[in-house]
Parts: C-alpha cells; sequence; structure tokens
C-alpha cells in the first residue's frame, strides 16, 4: 500500500516552518489574493518564496490556494498573480473556478493544478473531467462516504491523485459553498470573506410580534442549529488508507502553531505506526487520542465517512471549543540570555509549562526566568508577541512549542 501524504494548513510562516517540523509531507498556504482565507494572515509574496524555501529543504511540499468562484473583476489580477508564483515556484495551485484553471494552465502550465473541494467533486466522472483537462488532484467533497470515495479509486487514472479532509471543522453548507455571510455582512464567503455565521445563536421573530425572539428548538438540546462538531479521522486510518485515498488533508489555515503542531504530530505518528504494523496502531492509539484533544476543537465527529451524519453530529447547547491547553510560544534561537519566543499569552516565573517535541515527547518544565530584550529579569510575560528570552532548567531545540495546561475545560472560540 502507497504511505498517504499528510497535508497541513499554515496561516503565516511561523506556522509553515511548525507544519514542516512536526511532521507534515506537504503544506498548504493561502497568498493575500484569490483564496477563501481572507481572514487568515495569508502570506505576502516575500513570506511565501522564504516558505517555499524552507519546505523544499526538508523535502515538504507546498500547495497555494487560489479557489476563489472569480468574477470577472478578478481575472485580471489572477493572471499577474499567477506569473509572480510562477517565479517562486510551488509544487501545486488548489484552483476551483474552470476560468481560474484555464489561466493557470497558460501561464504556468508546469506547476501541477489541484481542484478544490469547492468545485463539488463527487462522482468519478467529474475527475475525469479534470483529469483529462490536466489536474493532478481532486479534493473530494466532504459529503462522500469512504464506499464512495474507493469506487471513484476504482474508476479513474492510477496516476490521479485523491485528497480528501480527514481532521478539522466542518461546514454546514454543500462544500463549503454557503451564501449566509453574504446575506447577513455582505461578505462573500465564495469570495474568501466567511463570517462564520454557522457557528451564531438563532431565534425566531414573529412578522407581527417584532422584538420577541422565541428560541429554535431542535429535540430540545439548544439553538446552534448549524454548528457541526469537528471532523477527527485518527481512529480510522486502515479505513481511509484501504478507499484509497492518496493526501490526508487537515482543515486550519486559520489555526495556531500549537494547533498544527499537535495535529500534524499525532497523525504523522498514526500513519507511521500503521505502515510498521496494525498492532503497534492500535497499541498506540490511546496516546493518539490524548494527543489530539491537545489543541482547540468542538468535539469530534466522522463526518460522512461511515453514512449520512445525524442528530449527534452537531453541538446544540454553545458555540464554544473545548480547550485543554493554552499556546505560550515558539522556541527560537539560544543566546546568553535565554531562549527566544515571541509570547502568545501570558505566563509567569514559577509556573509549570509543557514543551512539546516534534518528536512526540512532552516535557514538563517550570520557568526559572523571563527576560526582556534588553536581558531585563521580569517576573510575568503579560503582553502578547513581546520578544522574551526564557529559561525553563534544561536544553530546548529550536521549534519546540510551549503550552500550558488549563483547568477548565471549556473557553470561547
Amino acid at each position: 500500500m502507497k504511505k498517504p501524504e499528510l497535508l497541513v494548513p499554515a496561516s503565516s510562516l511561523e506556522v509553515l516552518k511548525i507544519a514542516v517540523v512536526f511532521g507534515a509531507d506537504a503544506v498548504y498556504i493561502g497568498g493575500e489574493s484569490f483564496g477563501l482565507r481572507a481572514k487568515a494572515k495569508n502570506f505576502t509574496m516575500e513570506d511565501m518564496r522564504l516558505g517555499i524555501a524552507f519546505a523544499h529543504e526538508r523535502g515538504v511540499k507546498v500547495y497555494v490556494t487560489a479557489n476563489i468562484l472569480a468574477h470577472n473583476e478578478d481575472l485580471a489580477g489572477v493572471r499577474e498573480y499567477f506569473s509572480e508564483l510562477k517565479e517562486i515556484k510551488p509544487d501545486a495551485l488548489i484552483i476551483s473556478d474552470p476560468g481560474v484553471f484555464a489561466i493557470a494552465r497558460e501561464i504556468c502550465p508546469e506547476i501541477e493544478i489541484h481542484i478544490s473541494t469547492q468545485a463539488n467533486n463527487t462522482n468519478y466522472g467529474t475527475y475525469r473531467f479534470w483529469h483529462q483537462l490536466g489536474a493532478r488532484r481532486v479534493v473530494s467533497a466532504r459529503e462522500l462516504s469512504l464506499q464512495e470515495i474507493a469506487e471513484i479509486r476504482a474508476h479513474i487514472p492510477k496516476e490521479m491523485e485523491i485528497e480528501t479532509f480527514i481532521h478539522g471543522a466542518m461546514c454546514i453548507s454543500y462544500s463549503g459553498r454557503c451564501l449566509l455571510s453574504n446575506y447577513f455582512t455582505g461578505r462573500d464567503a465564495n469570495r474568501g470573506a466567511c463570517t462564520h455565521p454557522c457557528r451564531w445563536k438563532y431565534a425566531v421573530v414573529e412578522e407581527t410580534r417584532p422584538g420577541e425572539y422565541m428560541p429554535v428548538y431542535e429535540n430540545e438540546r439548544g439553538t446552534y442549529i448549524f454548528n457541526s462538531r469537528d471532523l477527527c479521522m485518527i481512529e480510522h486510518i486502515p479505513e481511509l488508507v484501504q478507499a484509497g485515498i492518496d493526501s490526508f488533508k487537515i482543515e486550519g489555515r486559520m489555526k495556531t502553531a500549537l494547533y498544527v503542531a499537535t495535529v500534524a504530530r499525532t497523525y504523522r505518528r498514526a500513519i507511521d505506526d500503521y505502515f510498521i504494523s496494525q498492532e503497534l496502531y492500535q497499541k498506540n492509539m490511546p496516546w493518539y487520542l490524548e494527543q489530539i484533544v491537545g489543541c482547540t476543537y468542538r468535539q469530534f465527529t466522522s463526518g460522512f465517512f461511515f453514512g449520512k451524519p445525524d442528530e449527534h453530529t452537531q453541538i446544540y447547547d454553545n458555540n464554544t471549543y473545548v480547550k485543554d491547553y493554552t499556546y505560550l510560544g515558539i522556541v527560537g534561537e539560544h543566546s546568553e540570555k535565554g531562549y527566544r519566543i515571541e509570547q502568545r499569552n501570558k505566563f509567569c516565573v514559577g509556573e509549570e509549562i509543557e514543551v512539546m517535541k516534534p518528536g512526540g515527547e512532552n516535557l514538563l518544565a517550570v520557568v526559572q526566568a523571563i527576560r526582556d530584550e534588553e536581558g531585563n529579569e521580569m517576573e510575568s510575560a503579560p503582553h502578547p508577541k513581546q520578544v522574551l528570552y526564557i529559561d525553563l532548567g534544561k536544553p530546548l531545540t529550536r521549534f519546540d512549542v510551549l503550552r500550558r495546561q488549563e483547568k477548565e475545560e471549556q473557553a470561547d472560540g
């Protein structure tokens, strides 16, 4: 059996480096235009160049999203954008719009094209269609079962690749094609500006009684009627492999480095263990399940893979994440002042924190000292994104991720 690619998202150059170090085979990123995550930090062209170089030096591929549904005024900019991408040589472009696809084939025919899930790829005829036009890979619609994916695999050319989301947030609309955001706020989800109205709390207002809000109940569980659980297939690696999926895709191009490190490291270990032996994979299952909750998540579901979702795949009583850990920062270079970090959440001298290693270890350490850039001692690190130097009383490695376990189980999403 062919070992599947582990494809991990990155919202910034910093997160790309974490994805690479923590086990990704490939990373997908968005530029400042023409992707569907306009609210993500996204990459400048220079950051994209640096990220591609960093990944390629370590044998990791980089794919760039350009998966908006384009309007007339977008096309000239798409042409210019692809001309710039041609020079920095990403490994593939992720595209959903046929017009954008045609421009990519014209401007940079040497770059692979992957067809985004936004193109509603639900049958092998669609896969064949895109293959005949020159696409190398198609990202399956989230609404497909494993049986349907296996049938697609049996009816498409061997060299054509299937990419499938196996972990992360689920969209309430078909393959992510949603009109709610545009209707409520004027921000078009299909052009990269989704405001996530599926996570909002809804009520009914009767026309002749304005201002009187009546709750929407579904099986008396609550009112968050569009709020899906997150996808998690860590317990089903064998079934995913046997269905013939070539690339295991993680959702989360707006997530933190802690999320990316946690998910990439856990799936890397699970995939590698399974390809050593089924017994090793099953033996280490408790570790995978323990680790995968080390980042924010909304409970878990297996999505559409084993049949249509039912009432158990929704969260009806709240829109909050489960958050067991808080992200503190990433270890940088070492100097006489200590290990450099850019702080992300407050922590203090004397506090016990955890060091995540790319290989799977989690080391507990007590903060011995915190210094600012001038070398002045500090008792705490209260300012987000402040550059600090820390001493944890033990040697650290660049790109180790620092986190703190929280006592409270719930935090706002």
